[in-house]
């Protein structure tokens, strides 16, 4: 598996599975499947309510324990110092381990600088490998990055063929921060599996649109945590290795940026009271 490093010198796989909406009741089964397949880090979050569930299929894989990546994020409503170190201590127990490899603020909502503080001191225990944020735009990514005593090492948000997040990007690059990819096929919405410039890529090199969107993303060094709850999916995800996209069509690509979201705009107040009071 490909790895990127990160400013800490952690090395972390550039591929792995999200269990964003997946069914906690399901969760146990899907990530077995992804171990099956191949896949050996697993990004979950305290708001997904699956820790369980990912805890569950690491540790009946028979598979070491540091042979896995294991991503989770603090929610909004344990936002805050005391909080926040209160929660982490109870995603280690929900994930049966006494270490994540990479720890997130899920949102930039609530005190979470008080959040930070308490990942900083994790990070200094042993409780995890690394840590980072997410959601952060822009202009909330440089003020974290500016008052915090260890600066993030990611930074995940959405990204995919359709937003690229080319800004924040700069900026990243500017404060040695990676960019983590959320939806890196963006849920199936704006008609990606029927864009034409796709199509013709991937028809190209004998690949599907998905694998295409993905291949893409990691030659641009982006990490991409796709999910599906369907093994035949996450083998087909996880073939993306055996090819490489060209100049020109990674240029190609490139010009399917809006450079905006096509879900939701963190900018909007009508979503921050929606997302503070999920």
């Amino acid at each position: 598996m490909q790895t990127i490093k990160l400013n800490n010198v952690v090395e972390m796989p550039i591929l792995g599975y999200g269990v964003f909406l997946v069914d906690p009741k399901e969760c146990e089964r899907c990530v077995s499947d992804a171990i099956d397949v191949g896949y050996r880090m697993i990004d979950t979050a305290q708001a997904y309510y699956n820790e369980e569930g990912v805890g569950n299929a690491v540790k009946k894989s028979g598979i070491k324990r540091e042979d896995f990546f294991l991503v989770t994020k603090v929610w909004i409503t344990n936002s805050g110092e005391e909080k926040a170190a209160k929660s982490i201590d109870e995603s280690l127990k929900k994930l049966q381990t006494d270490y994540v490899d990479l720890l997130l603020i899920h949102q930039p909502f609530g005190d979470y600088y008080g959040t930070y503080r308490a990942m900083e001191k994790a990070y200094k225990a042993g409780k995890t490998r690394a840590i980072g944020i997410s959601n952060f735009f822009p202009d909330r990514f440089v003020d974290i990055s500016n008052f915090v005593e260890i600066q993030p090492m990611i930074n995940q948000m959405e990204t995919h063929v359709f937003q690229q997040q080319k800004k924040l990007r700069e900026y990243l690059n500017k404060y040695n921060t990676q960019l983590m990819s959320w939806s890196p096929m963006a849920r199936g919405e704006n008609n990606i599996f029927e864009n034409e410039t796709l199509k013709s890529i991937a028809a190209k090199y004998n690949k599907t649109v998905a694998q295409v969107a993905l291949r893409f993303l990691t030659q641009e060094n982006v990490i991409v945590i796709p999910k599906s709850t369907h093994k035949t999916r996450m083998k087909e995800n996880f073939e993306i290795f055996d090819f490489t996209i060209d100049n020109n069509d990674m240029e190609e690509i490139r010009k399917l940026d809006s450079g905006e979201s096509i879900f939701v705009s963190h900018y909007s107040p009508e979503f921050a009271e929606y997302i503070i009071n999920y």
